[in-house]
């Protein structure tokens, strides 16, 4: 397997008041392409934060990530906005959708943000749309669908420019038991069949069972639990 993201020596401060504080302590680690990494770990371990710097969201106080070889710690705001847009999805928790556009609309918003419109775009989410099984609804707003609905247009809105890498902060967290089943095995199968890196950020142990590698987070620290060969 290739090599995707690197991250060597990645420290991340805050300063609370007159004291400081290390969320992510001096973290060193490869991720590969094709691989599906769980990062397991309580509120406040860090899970998310390690997703911001591995994204360019938030800039480490020290360390690099660098992702095929571009060093995104070292680029400007600018630069890793364009970097994140072209490269990286994101799947969040509470979907963010745009309650004024309909579902079509908030698949192709990103594209067309990036100057890219017309009949090939929409035949692009069109077909995203049926992937994950709802075609008949693009024509719909966000609030007359369910939760579940609702978390695979994110899904759709996410995979549409074809992004190297996915990054997920808790995607099934604010959906019943059933439901959040339906829509992670939906996820993998897209990303899977693409040969995308899918990194996970979850409380949820039970989604360590489906994942290649799975670590642990806590106070700021990785120590992998379960590594698992990637399917050719």
């Amino acid at each position: 397997m290739s090599s995707l993201i690197q991250i060597k020596d990645l420290r991340k401060e805050f300063e609370e008041g007159a004291s400081t504080r290390t969320v992510i302590h001096d973290l060193n680690i490869e991720f590969s392409e094709g691989e599906f990494i769980v990062l397991l770990g309580q509120s406040g371990s860090g899970k998310s934060t390690l997703l911001n710097l591995i994204s360019g969201i938030e800039k480490p106080t020290a360390g690099t990530v660098l992702i095929k070889n571009t060093a995104i710690t070292e680029l400007s705001e600018r630069a890793r906005t364009l970097f994140r847009r072209d490269n990286i999805g994101f799947i969040f928790q509470f979907f963010n959708l745009i309650p004024t556009l309909t579902v079509l609309e908030n698949i192709s918003l990103p594209l067309e943000l990036a100057g890219k419109k017309g009949k090939d775009l929409e035949k692009q989410a069109l077909s995203l749309l049926e992937k994950v099984g709802l075609a008949d609804r693009y024509n719909t707003f966000p609030d007359k669908l369910s939760g579940g609905q609702q978390q695979r247009v994110a899904i759709a809105r996410a995979l549409l420019h074809q992004p190297m890498l996915l990054l997920a902060d808790e995607p099934t967290g604010n959906l019943d038991e059933e439901t959040g089943e339906k829509v992670l095995n939906l996820l993998l199968e897209l990303t899977r069949g693409a040969n995308k890196t899918l990194i996970m950020a979850t409380h949820n142990p039970a989604i360590a069972s489906l994942a290649n590698r799975v670590l642990r987070m806590q106070d700021g620290r990785l120590q992998e639990v379960i590594t698992r060969e990637v399917a050719a």
